[in-house]
């Protein structure tokens, strides 16, 4: 009996020790988030502005999309800028509406629709040469003013791939002040705390921006993977391509309605966190053996747990020690790694966030973990399934002001 406790207890400590590098790694990047880069300059006076297509798919979206691309085409943009709707399914009066309203649609029809499957077909449509830049946003995106700018600017300054600060659109329930906090950690720790050491940002699916002709390179052979932003964010950094982060461009993002809508969502995540994970852990060291750090860290993001599930994960974990078993490390540590945990997020919430709202809708963080757990139990549909988020219309919500 003995020898059983031994292994329960050693197989305790190693789970105290990965969800220990769990917290350090939060805890280490929420507060280098707070120092802030210096920002990337604007365009010397003069210098030609480029040319930019707003790619968006859209999939069964067609109320959503006769607001936002209608919208994306009025951005103030001194340069040449057009924009073009991926149409997936999309009914045929909304086509026509769209292209009444001179905004370019490139109809795709497929057995199994993924957005990158979308984004490829669009860019081998368009001719090669028409464009500099991609910019990437979701069926329910608005760019704030001056977005395109700021984007201009960071091409000007060098770079190839860039980021903006995706936030919420709307904050008119509990589930969507969640997702909406959950968005603005991870901007804190996986963009503007990555940048403020000098790393790459971490891609997000929208709101980002791509060189033109990189971006056809880059699609190539995506697949079907739910996860195509990641996908996309592991081939840049192979490249040693630096992606750069523009933490005052934002681009407003509609936010979860219910659970049920953040168990789908958090699917379709999970699967494809797990299946980056499986795809390029043994890559990584190798990586990290030439001297591509930026490739080994998103290799470690792969294996951080979700954040929801770290924390029920931590609280089970300190309540068991609380029973005195002779398995595992002490109360005191279970205990310490929580209050890490929490106060790494906390460190990452921006001021505006720390609010009464924020605080009745942490309230219902025992039914998000519950939705996570339901999230996990059913990844597998992730890859027979689009398993698209639920978009409302952008009417009546409040877009926020920084």
């Amino acid at each position: 009996m003995s020898i059983v406790l031994t292994i329960i207890s050693l197989l305790f400590y190693a789970l105290g020790i990965f969800l220990l590098l769990n917290m350090l790694y939060l805890l280490l990047f929420a507060v280098a988030g707070h120092r802030k880069p210096a920002p990337i300059p604007k365009a010397p006076a003069g210098t030609a502005f480029r040319r930019m297509c707003v790619l968006i798919p859209a999939y069964h979206s067609d109320a959503v999309i006769l607001e936002t691309a209608p919208a994306a085409l009025r951005q103030a943009y001194p340069g040449q800028m057009d924009v073009h709707v991926i149409a997936d399914g999309l009914q045929p009066a909304t086509v026509q509406a769209l292209r009444r309203q001179q905004i370019g649609v490139i109809e795709v029809f497929f057995e199994r629709s993924t957005k990158g499957k979308a984004l490829l077909t669009a860019l081998q449509s368009l001719p090669a040469d028409a464009y500099d830049v991609a910019v990437v946003l979701d069926v329910d995106n608005i760019m704030d003013a001056g977005f395109l700018t700021q984007v201009n600017d960071a091409f000007a300054a060098g770079y190839r791939v860039v980021q903006g600060h995706r936030t919420a659109k709307n904050l008119d329930s509990a589930f969507a002040v969640l997702d909406a906090c959950n968005e603005e950690i991870n901007n804190h720790i996986f963009r503007q705390g990555h940048a403020s050491l000098g790393m790459s940002a971490a891609l997000i699916g929208s709101g980002m921006a791509f060189e033109f002709q990189y971006l056809r390179k880059l699609m190539q052979d995506i697949g079907e993977t739910p996860g195509e932003d990641k996908e996309m964010d592991f081939r840049t950094v192979k490249d040693e391509i630096k992606i750069g982060y523009l933490p005052n461009a934002y681009v407003y993002d509609e936010k979860i309605p219910n659970s049920q809508a953040f168990t789908t969502q958090r699917t379709r995540w999970i699967a494809a966190q797990v299946e980056f994970l499986q795809k390029y852990f043994w890559e990584g060291p190798v990586q990290l053996f030439r001297g591509n750090v930026e490739f080994f860290d998103k290799v470690l993001q792969t294996l951080l747990v979700p954040r929801i599930l770290l924390l029920g994960l931590l609280g089970v974990l300190f309540l068991l020690s609380l029973l005195q078993l002779p398995i595992g490390p002490s109360p005191l540590f279970w205990a310490g790694l929580l209050l890490g945990t929490g106060g790494a997020l906390l460190l990452s919430l921006p001021a505006r966030l720390y609010n009464r709202q924020v605080a009745q809708a942490i309230l219902h963080l025992p039914l998000a973990l519950v939705s996570m757990v339901l999230a996990l139990l059913q990844i597998k549909k992730a890859k027979s399934s689009f398993m698209p988020t639920p978009h409302a219309t952008s009417s009546g919500m409040d877009t926020p002001q920084h």
